[in-house]
């Protein structure tokens, strides 16, 4: 069954093979990325990345592009 979550402000499904913050990063192609991850308006450290997603957690995902 997929959860639901809201994704930086939207609704969004995840799928039953994404389990954590990390899966979820991998699965959106971030997971390379220097990024800001906020998990129920509280900031995670990358060592909490493995935190499991619940249904209606609220994720929001800061990522730096550089620019010239």
């Amino acid at each position: 069954m997929e959860k639901m979550i809201d994704l930086n402000g939207k609704s969004y499904p995840v799928i039953p093979e994404v389990g954590t913050i990390q899966q979820l990063l991998e699965h959106l192609g971030l997971g390379d990325r220097i990024l800001i991850v906020e998990k129920n308006k509280e900031i995670l450290q990358k060592d909490h990345y493995d935190a499991p997603i619940m249904d209606r957690d609220q994720i929001e995902i800061i990522h730096f592009v550089g620019g010239g």
